[in-house]
């Protein structure tokens, strides 16, 4: 990794803790007031005060989360839900994701292989491309969908495979995109259910995702001789 993107990384990550922490502290007095009518109604003035300023403090959270590949997805999709409502939440990261996806993608595209080892392991995407599993043209992209659908799965470093593996750039982006929407969906009505003070409605929320989740890949499996679904998560771990 030269010094240039080390010294990039560190300051994008310094970026991230500022705006946690900026939030945090301007949102900390009234989220903690959040199981009363009055706070809920504070929160929300508190959002709409931020402004245009919320929704690029936002997306830089989802810009480093699917760049940096170290910050979990949850969190930004839960606060997405909290400021903008579940369906609003829903479309403020799709779209979000749809663009930093995007332009990964044709990052690596157009730097290579030298991009990608910038940002991830070489070993692990090694591992990874060299498998027999995701050089089967036939199977990538069924592949792909299955892992981006899968809560848990390391999605944002799907994104920088992508871009190395032989597959349709436009059918790609849109997997990358909708393929999180069971993880995105939950998200942001949990969210939007924590605003209302609503913790045991959100809990419900994430275990029937959960399980619709699980009963499709054993289905999958079910039907699958080569156990696809099984195979692809096995390979993408650690």
């Amino acid at each position: 990794m030269s010094k240039k993107t080390k010294t990039f990384k560190y300051i994008l990550f310094a970026i991230v803790i500022f705006l946690l922490v900026g939030l945090a502290i301007y949102l900390f007095p009234v989220i903690r007031n959040l199981s009363t009518p009055e706070g809920q109604l504070e929160f929300e003035k508190q959002v709409d005060n931020m402004g245009v300023l919320g929704f690029l403090a936002l997306f830089g959270l989802q810009f480093a989360q699917i760049f940096l590949i170290i910050l979990p997805g949850e969190p930004i999709e839960i606060l997405a839900g909290m400021c903008y409502g579940g369906i609003g939440g829903l479309i403020f990261i799709t779209i979000s994701v749809f663009i930093i996806s995007s332009l990964i993608f044709l990052a690596v595209r157009k730097f290579g292989r030298k991009f990608v080892y910038s940002f991830c392991s070489k070993e692990r995407i090694e591992k990874i491309e060299n498998s027999k599993l995701f050089k089967n043209p036939k199977k990538i992209e069924w592949i792909m969908l299955i892992l981006f659908m899968i809560p848990g799965t390391p999605k944002d470093l799907l994104v920088y495979i992508g871009g190395l593996l032989p597959v349709n750039p436009i059918r790609f982006i849109l997997i990358s995109t909708f393929g999180r929407f069971p993880s995105v969906i939950s998200s942001t009505i949990a969210g939007s259910t924590l605003i209302q003070g609503n913790w045991k409605f959100s809990m419900f929320i994430y275990a029937i995702t959960f399980i619709i989740v699980g009963l499709v890949i054993f289905i999958i499996n079910k039907f699958d001789k080569d156990k696809t679904a099984e195979t692809a998560i096995n390979i993408m771990k650690d």
